[in-house]
C-alpha cells in the first residue's frame, strides 16, 4: 500500500486537513462543550461529554446533552451552588453501564473540584504540577484522587494507566484542551501542557487503522499500544503528533478504511 514511512506522513497529513474542519464538531461529541462559552463551562461539559463517549457517536451526543441540561445554562455554576437534594434530577439517567449512581459520583466529585480549585483546569495545573511536568502520571494522579471513594463498579467507567488500559477519554479530553492549531476544532485552553506531551487517544478504530498501516504491530488497545503509537506519531510530528487522531479516527470511522 505505501513504500515508507515518508508516504504514511504525507497521507496522514493529507487526511488531518480533510478530518479537522468545522464539519467534524457537527458529527463528534466535540459539539458539547463547543454550545458554551466560558472556559469553566467548557472544561466541564467536555469532560463529561468524554467520560461519556464511547459506542455510537450520536447516543454520546444524545446522552451528553441530556445531562448537561439537567445543570442548566452553565454546568460549572451548577457544581458550585448544588446541595444534596439537587442531585435528584440525575435519578433517571442511565447511558450504557452508567446508572445515577455512577453519575451522580462524577457529578459530585467535580463539584468538589471546582468548589475547591475554582475550575477543573486548576485542579489538572496542580496534578500536573504535583506529577513534575509528566502527563502520563498526571493522569494516573488524576484517575486515582477522582475514584478514590468510588464503589468498585463506578471505579471501572475510568480506566487506570498503571493497570494497563489505554485511558481513551482522558486522552481525548487533554487532546480538546491542550491542542491549538486554529482551525476551530479543539479548543487549546490549557497552556501549562504542551501538545507535544499528549498521547493518542486509542479505541478500536483508530487502533484498526494504525495496525493496517503498520504502525502499530500490537494488537491489544492498552496502554503499551498508546504509548508506542505516541512514538511512532512523533516521527511524523514531533510537536504535535496527536493531530494524526483525526486522521486515524476520521479514516476508520468516515471512510471504513
Amino acid at each position: 500500500m505505501f513504500q515508507s514511512d515518508k508516504e504514511i506522513k504525507e497521507f496522514l497529513d493529507f487526511k488531518y486537513k480533510l478530518f479537522n474542519n468545522q464539519s467534524y464538531i457537527e458529527t463528534d461529541p466535540i459539539q458539547i462543550p463547543h454550545k458554551y462559552n466560558s472556559i469553566n463551562d467548557i472544561e466541564i461539559s467536555a469532560f463529561i461529554a468524554s467520560q461519556l463517549a464511547w459506542g455510537n457517536r450520536k447516543a454520546i451526543i444524545k446522552s451528553a446533552t441530556k445531562l448537561l441540561n439537567k445543570m442548566g445554562d452553565s454546568p460549572c455554576e451548577w457544581l458550585l451552588d448544588a446541595k444534596d437534594e439537587d442531585y435528584d434530577v440525575f435519578d433517571d439517567f442511565v447511558y450504557r453501564t452508567f446508572n445515577s449512581s455512577d453519575i451522580k459520583y462524577f457529578i459530585f466529585q467535580l463539584s468538589d473540584i471546582v468548589q475547591n480549585h475554582s475550575s477543573l483546569g486548576n485542579y489538572f495545573k496542580l496534578l500536573y504540577e504535583k506529577s513534575n511536568s509528566d502527563v502520563k502520571s498526571m493522569l494516573q494522579l488524576f484517575r486515582d484522587s477522582f475514584m478514590n471513594n468510588a464503589s468498585e463498579k463506578t471505579a471501572r467507567h475510568m480506566g487506570s494507566i498503571s493497570k494497563g488500559s489505554a485511558a481513551k477519554r482522558l486522552n481525548m479530553f487533554l487532546r480538546w484542551m491542550v491542542r491549538n492549531d486554529n482551525l476551530g476544532v479543539d479548543f487549546g485552553i490549557w497552556d501549562f501542557i504542551s501538545p507535544k506531551e499528549l498521547f493518542i487517544p486509542l479505541d478500536v478504530h483508530s487502533g484498526r487503522v494504525a495496525r493496517k498501516l503498520g504502525l502499530l504491530k500490537r494488537n491489544a488497545n492498552d496502554w503499551k499500544s498508546v504509548d508506542l503509537l505516541t512514538s511512532k506519531l512523533k516521527t511524523f510530528d514531533p510537536d504535535d503528533p496527536v493531530k494524526y487522531d483525526f486522521a486515524l479516527f476520521g479514516l476508520g470511522v468516515f471512510e471504513r478504511f
